[in-house]
């Protein structure tokens, strides 16, 4: 009975480690492609002392940046299996008070880590994908005017295949991905065979000779040696896709020694052959498996941009429940894992903007000058925020999180610094994204934070409704009507219309809020919270998680365990229709801001399907509202 119980266990866990490495660490692990060639050109010459110091600064960023802060320490920072910086800042906020001025602080912190994130995700398939393809032009010249052409078909089909969804994704990148990490591993035994002394740069004093030798280039080295380490913040943001221990078991066991591997491979190879320079990833392989090679790279690198653009997907579906975005349309794709989602408008546009990126610089080597700025930035605000949530939430001892995350803060800051050398080579691309993302998200909180005053304001608060009601005035007509409202203690917009025009109630009235907490799922059974009032009045109050998919018709029916029975067909559903206008008395800076919000409102997607009602059940009732 024991085996047959642990074999649909292993099963599943394997399962789960080929989604890992299908899903999260292909970011990171198609690195040596171009990390070790731009950190070595950086480093300006080529003897043992750059090498060496080059190598031993790659090990040791991977070593703290990724497994020490990312694998063993922030993923300890799970918002009940979520991660992500949106995920760690409702952690941090749920530990202040309500008016704790710090509030805005973080939010604010969160949501530009959340707009670096969405910097970096478009910038890692274009670099990924063409210094992939790159490698015919090692096997023959012929194949130069094709890089840009294939490395499009490509992407066309990465972003086309998203739609399937993160597992199914997951299961059919894992198996390629095992291979390309093994291939990693045997080229890099076959360089390192050839010069075992290139391991010396396992000791860290060779980067730090490198750094105190030389300290200007030092800056420009460290804006490359970072490209080394991109990826560290998407296995944190893709955390909920699969969970923390495979995502550690998969990294400690398999993935990292053969990224060392293959870098130390490399650095051998380029000590004996300086001309390997030139693409010294490729030239590790021998001549008959080169073609192989480029197959098998331009396959891991459409893999390694699904690490960032399903933690897109991720960041997404959190800062539309949260408050962050306007509603999309999104479409989970697993009934086991909550966090599998897909975003078809995001998909979209983080295609058109990875294609813009690769007309625009046309090859990886410019590629690589654009990236950084984002990643550093991202990876620096997850520092900070774990920095409170462990040492003010989950008690860690103070001087040990000051140490431990002061080792953390101050690699993260010099890699950011480093990399803002590259702001006008090309670190303005992803800065731009950012900046927009930011702008989006804002723009929206601030207008919907407007319109909530906007709307109480004129509220009238519903006791005082219910008093005015007699028993016979005005007529109750047969039905449940349901008014979807945000506050329940004030009278919907909607239901006074109806009101107003149609002079009647129906026979029951529920006042209906849907309310998303920072919390990635509700316990089903806290659910649902029901006040009955009188004049068959009623208060119905859903509450779901931020990754949870709101779905009034099937809440409806839960509340039969409450005696609370619910006919659809003999439901109305009553939603406002309201439209914003622009008050005349703001500034330059305050209208398009508004009228941004204005556009956001008008774009997002609708309620009925949002919140899954029965189309032919509906009734929206207009107004209006000055803001």
């Amino acid at each position: 009975m024991q085996n047959t119980v642990s074999a649909p266990v292993t099963s599943a866990r394997r399962s789960l480690l080929l989604g890992v490495l299908g899903v999260v660490y292909g970011d990171i692990g198609t690195s040596p492609l171009y990390a070790l060639k731009q950190s070595v050109t950086e480093a300006g010459h080529i003897d043992a002392s750059s090498v060496l110091g080059v190598l031993s600064l790659i090990t040791w960023a991977l070593t703290i940046v990724v497994t020490v802060k990312y694998v063993l320490v922030v993923t300890r920072a799970d918002n009940r299996g979520e991660g992500g910086v949106l995920a760690l800042t409702a952690l941090v906020l749920r530990s202040l008070g309500v008016g704790s001025r710090m509030r805005w602080w973080l939010t604010t912190a969160g949501l530009v880590g959340a707009a670096l994130f969405y910097g970096d995700s478009v910038i890692t398939p274009a670099i990924s994908v063409m210094s992939a393809v790159e490698g015919l032009n090692i096997a023959s010249p012929v194949f130069g005017n094709l890089v840009i052409p294939i490395t499009l078909v490509l992407l066309v089909g990465l972003f086309g295949f998203q739609r399937h969804g993160t597992g199914r994704v997951g299961n059919c990148f894992g198996p390629v991905m095992v291979l390309w990490f093994a291939a990693l591993g045997v080229l890099g035994l076959r360089g390192i065979v050839q010069d075992p002394a290139v391991l010396l740069a396992l000791d860290p004093l060779y980067g730090a000779r490198f750094i105190a030798a030389d300290p200007g280039r030092a800056i420009f080295l460290l804006g490359a040696v970072v490209l080394a380490v991109t990826g560290g913040e998407a296995l944190y943001a893709d955390m909920g896709h699969f969970g923390r221990e495979p995502i550690r078991r998969a990294w400690l066991y398999f993935v990292f020694p053969a990224l060392l591997l293959n870098y130390y491979g490399q650095g051998a190879l380029v000590l004996g052959d300086p001309a390997a320079l030139d693409h010294p990833f490729y030239r590790l392989a021998p001549g008959w498996a080169l073609y192989p090679m480029v197959v098998l790279a331009s396959a891991a690198t459409i893999i390694a941009s699904q690490a960032v653009i399903s933690g897109a997907f991720s960041i997404t579906n959190q800062a539309v429940h949260l408050g962050y975005l306007p509603r999309v349309r999104i479409r989970h794709t697993s009934a086991e894992e909550a966090g599998q989602v897909y975003v078809s408008k995001i998909n979209l546009l983080m295609f058109v903007a990875v294609v813009l990126l690769v007309l625009l610089f046309q090859s990886s080597d410019r590629l690589a000058t654009a990236y950084g700025i984002a990643v550093t930035g991202a990876m620096t605000i997850d520092t900070i925020l774990a920095f409170l949530y462990m040492a003010g939430v989950r008690g860690w001892n103070p001087v040990v999180a000051v140490l431990l995350f002061g080792v953390f803060f101050t690699v993260d800051v010099a890699f950011f610094g480093a990399n803002l050398l590259k702001f006008i080579e090309g670190g303005w691309f992803p800065v731009i994204v950012a900046f927009g993302i930011l702008t989006l998200m804002t723009t929206w909180m601030q207008g919907r934070v407007k319109l909530a005053e906007r709307r109480t304001r004129d509220a009238l608060p519903l006791s005082t409704f219910l008093d005015s009601l007699a028993d016979d005035r005005p007529e109750r007509v047969p039905g449940t009507a349901v008014f979807l409202t945000s506050t329940i203690d004030t009278v919907p917009p909607q239901l006074l219309h109806n009101l107003k025009h149609n002079k009647v109630l129906h026979q029951r009235v529920v006042l209906l809020s849907v309310r998303t907490h920072d919390v990635p799922t509700w316990p089903e059974a806290e659910r649902i919270e029901l006040h009955h009032l009188e004049k068959n009045f009623h208060t119905l109050v859903l509450h779901y998680g931020y990754i949870e998919e709101p779905n009034i018709p099937r809440a409806l029916a839960q509340c039969r365990k409450g005696q609370f029975h619910f006919n659809l067909m003999d439901t109305s559903f009553f939603l406002g229709r309201e439209k914003i206008v622009l008050a005349p008395r703001h500034g330059w800076f305050d209208r398009w801001r508004f009228r941004l919000f204005i556009f956001l409102s008008n774009v997002m997607l609708n309620a009925t399907e949002f919140f899954r009602l029965p189309t032919n059940r509906v009734i929206e009732v207009g107004g209006q509202y000055e803001i």
